[in-house]
């Protein structure tokens, strides 16, 4: 066995990812849908795009039983009641209105759904377009529900008008003037003639239900298919803005056979494996990334689950990859679309084969056991003594009760592609330099994986390199793996990728140097070996550095080829750079903080003669303003002087040249204004001394 020495090599891990990711199983509907539709349909301030989206959110929410509607409801049903009142609403703002409504149970009284099913009951008079018959009738079955009494009086002839807009394959028109019919269009219809039934006020012959039901089967004998046995319906001939995707007309079809199912009395003629192939289809998709997809996933398996024709029943595994080492047993699970567990029933493999020898199985006939507390069936694969590789499994459902049967659908046998993984043995490991095609056993030397010692080799252009090894799985039986690969590697980074090739129940390469000296650019020197082998079951697929060789090639001719220059890493541009050490000069020598001190207090001595001449001479304020208003102006003058020292003092401190600029500038233009005013005021009181002398 070989330890997994480095990282798996690219090739091989990629070849494994696809391959696994191929045997993906269908699985029900699971917390990772649940959490999906809570981060996909995500309110604002209480209110979606649209009511249209905001009944997709519910109807998703409520399935599934998530969500709280308590943030929703205040916030949407006052768009509700707009809707529902204005004039101006259209079939569709009534229809979506009526059937938010229908979740979230907004306070409206009785006259407001008496109106609505008043303007839904004229339009379904006055037109001839399948979508109006559609909103006008279910939205007349919502308003019902709230307890209304609603009877649609012309039944008969409004089930005949969309009969009307039928074709022979089974789908519908969208209007009598729209000469392309829609499958799309059929789930729509049918879900309208089962309102249509439900509305009538008499019972409506059965010979026009019986029409619906032979139109169903010829709708559901057109299905699509794929190689694995899921079912779907796909638009033909329909232009860009009416096309629905699988994904939308198939739900379209599974809501309308639903609806129409429940309101006849007998079982519609509709294969349950039909069934199966559908649910397997919408289950195939997966984790839908956008709503409307959610929607119609998690809505059409609601009516799949909950239908009166057969209840699909889905087998499932719950890992694909199973390892031999650690004893994994094969798991079963048979659970409907949502996960409900299903009746008592038996688990048979019919088949197991290979995936490269389909029509040889290496198992038939197996039962497996069922587990209660897991709810799975399980079979040890172990002492069955299968090999590692890639199976494809054929299952067989038996129900118990045969009463089951009329409830529930099995689909037949059922396919499912696993993986076997397990620890492969490398052996006769060897690698040497020889000079004839007829090697000597002496010169090879045997490579060991568990240890880290690495060969050193010594070779010229004339000289061959030989590698050869063999692979066997845990049974003990040759395994060719997906990738096996060795490389050489110059000191100069440049690289030499060749294939393994197995003959004679090994794997072996054989390098004549002399055949490649111009691939490997006459370039002489130290050349790293490293093996690569990798499959998909082998859980010890490894990169292996060998060790190196040195050689010794001839000088290149004049008009031989270059080494490839290496390749740049368009981000290395953006990794570390080299750091950048600074240099910064000496400061400057400096006086003592003595003779500093004595110059700061040599500036202040003029500060000091002036507060002396103050204090010696007096401080005249004879001439200072009498009158109020230019006393105010003369402190405001001053204040302003005052403000500016201040000013300087901060400059000292704390602030910067521009923000000291800033704030002088202001000032400044105060002082100019009060100073102004102050020096107009002296100049009047002067000139009013003149006269009066």
């Amino acid at each position: 066995m070989v330890p997994n020495h480095g990282s798996i090599g690219l090739r091989a891990l990629i070849c494994a990812l696809l391959s696994i990711c191929a045997a993906a199983s269908i699985r029900p509907i699971s917390d990772a849908h649940r959490s999906a539709a809570l981060d996909l349909f995500v309110p604002s301030g209480g209110l979606f795009q649209s009511l249209e989206e905001t009944y997709e959110a519910l109807r998703t929410f409520q399935i599934l039983g998530v969500g709280n509607f308590s943030d929703i409801g205040p916030a949407t049903c006052p768009v509700i009641i707009d809707n529902l009142t204005s004039p101006a609403s259209s079939p569709k703002d009534l229809f979506d209105a009526i059937r938010v409504n229908s979740i979230l149970e907004c306070q409206i009284g009785s006259q407001t759904f008496k109106d609505v099913a008043e303007k839904f009951q004229d339009l379904i008079k006055s037109t001839d377009k399948l979508m109006n018959f559609y909103y006008s009738i279910l939205g007349l079955l919502h308003v019902k529900a709230q307890g209304v009494s609603v009877v649609l009086p012309d039944a008969e002839g409004v089930f005949y008008s969309i009969k009307a807009l039928s074709q022979n394959d089974g789908r519908w028109q969208y209007d009598s003037n729209n000469a392309e019919s829609s499958t799309c269009a059929a789930g729509i219809a049918l879900e309208a003639l089962a309102g249509v039934v439900s509305l009538a006020d008499i019972e409506l012959v059965q010979s026009k239900i019986g029409t619906i039901k032979h139109d169903i089967v010829k709708l559901f004998d057109s299905i699509n298919s794929y190689d694995d046995g899921t079912l779907y319906f796909e638009e033909k001939h329909i232009d860009g803005s009416e096309y629905k995707g699988p994904l939308a007309t198939t739900a379209s079809v599974v809501r309308g056979a639903s609806a129409f199912a429940a309101i006849v009395s007998e079982k519609l003629n509709i294969p349950g494996d039909k069934l199966v192939g559908i649910a397997k289809f919408l289950l195939s998709v997966g984790v839908p990334s956008s709503t409307k997809d959610l929607f119609n996933q998690i809505d059409s398996l609601s009516h799949i689950e909950n239908n009166r024709i057969s209840i699909p029943l889905i087998l499932s595994l719950p890992s694909t990859v199973l390892s031999l080492t650690s004893k994994d047993q094969l798991e079963v699970e048979v659970t409907t679309v949502f996960g409900s567990a299903a009746p008592p029933l038996t688990v048979n493999l019919v088949r197991a084969s290979s995936s490269d020898v389909k029509n040889n199985p290496i198992l038939e006939n197996q039962e497996l056991q069922f587990d209660t507390e897991k709810n799975v069936h399980y079979l040890d694969i172990l002492p069955l003594k299968i090999d590692i590789g890639k199976y494809t499994l054929e299952f067989e459902i038996s129900l118990h009760d045969p009463e089951n049967l009329n409830t529930y659908a099995t689909g037949g046998h059922a396919h499912s592609l696993i993986f076997l993984t397990g620890l492969v043995k490398v052996d006769k490991s060897q690698i040497g330099i020889y000079d004839t095609d007829s090697e000597s056993s002496a010169s090879m030397l045997k490579l060991d994986f568990f240890k880290d010692d690495k060969i050193s080799l010594v070779a010229n252009h004339l000289q061959k390199l030989h590698l050869s090894f063999q692979l066997f799985t845990p049974l003990g039986n040759t395994i060719k793996p997906h990738q096996a690969f060795l490389k050489l590697r110059h000191e100069s980074k440049v690289e030499h990728i060749f294939a393994l090739e197995s003959s004679s129940r090994q794997y072996k390469i054989i390098l004549d140097f002399l055949a490649l000296v111009e691939k490997f650019y006459y370039l002489s020197g130290r050349y790293d070996i490293e093996l690569a082998v990798g499959d998909a079951a082998m859980e010890n697929s490894f990169l292996h550095v060998l060790g190196y060789i040195d050689l010794d090639l001839p000088e290149p001719p004049e008009r031989a080829s270059r080494p490839p220059s290496l390749s740049v890493d368009p981000y290395a541009r953006f990794g570390p750079k080299q750091e950048i050490s600074h240099i910064f000069r000496a400061p400057e020598t400096r006086p003592p903080k003595e003779l500093s001190l004595a110059f700061l207090a040599f500036t202040l001595v003029p500060l000091g003669g002036f507060v002396i001449g103050l204090l010696t001479l007096g401080v005249n304020l004879k001439s200072f303003p009498s009158s109020s208003v230019h006393a105010l102006f003369s402190l405001l003058f001053h204040a302003g002087i005052a403000a500016i020292l201040l000013l300087y003092v901060l400059f000292w401190l704390k602030l910067d040249l521009f923000t000291t600029l800033k704030v002088l500038g202001l000032i400044g233009v105060f002082l100019i204004f009060v100073g102004h005013r102050t020096l107009s005021c002296l100049a009047s009181t002067s000139a009013g001394k003149v006269k009066t002398n």
